[in-house]
């Protein structure tokens, strides 16, 4: 059977549990927003087609536990990941101090070259926020990655966050 895409990336999404990273992951690859949280156990992953600059892209997306309890599980899964998609909830401070955390994580486990992007989960619960935008900008900048707010719910910038980071993996493996 022939391939039917160009390139294969494997994307990974990190960050606490319950910042919505699984809703993020619905929202990209089957357009949905399911409200009822369960934690996800160990790892769950999807697959979209997408089209950047006419190359076909399949975008391997997996879904790593937040609890601290299962980070032993992922640290195999960093293995082969081309980005990665840290996520915080913009209406909990912990989750958002907890990225750098993650980024610790990220380079002892992953490969150096992994393009790496922080998300602001929940942007469209603006009563509760507890995070503002420059906050994030700056962290984002402190570690010369890109940043972005996404809402799973209303799917704000949650396609152009993954066309974002599968179009800079796409730019810099043909260095």
């Amino acid at each position: 059977m022939a391939k039917t895409y160009d390139f294969l990336f494997k994307l990974l999404l990190i960050g606490d549990s319950g910042v919505g990273k699984t809703c993020i992951l619905v929202r990209f690859s089957e357009d949905a927003f399911n409200s009822t949280f369960i934690s996800t156990i160990g790892i769950d992953f999807k697959i979209r087609t997408v089209e950047i600059e006419g190359k076909k892209i399949k975008l391997q997306i997996w879904d790593t536990a937040g609890q601290e309890r299962f980070r032993t599980i992922t640290t195999a899964y960093y293995r082969g990941a081309m980005g990665i998609m840290l996520v915080y909830d913009v209406t909990n401070e912990k989750s958002f101090e907890n990225i750098r955390n993650w980024i610790r994580n990220i380079e002892e486990n992953a490969s150096a070259d992994v393009e790496k992007m922080i998300l602001g989960n929940k942007c469209d619960l603006h009563e509760s926020r507890v995070v503002s935008m420059e906050r994030g900008r700056l962290l984002a900048e402190e570690h010369g990655v890109k940043f972005m707010e996404t809402s799973a719910k209303s799917g704000t910038h949650v396609e152009t966050a993954f066309l974002s980071l599968a179009k800079d993996i796409k730019i810099n493996g043909q260095k």
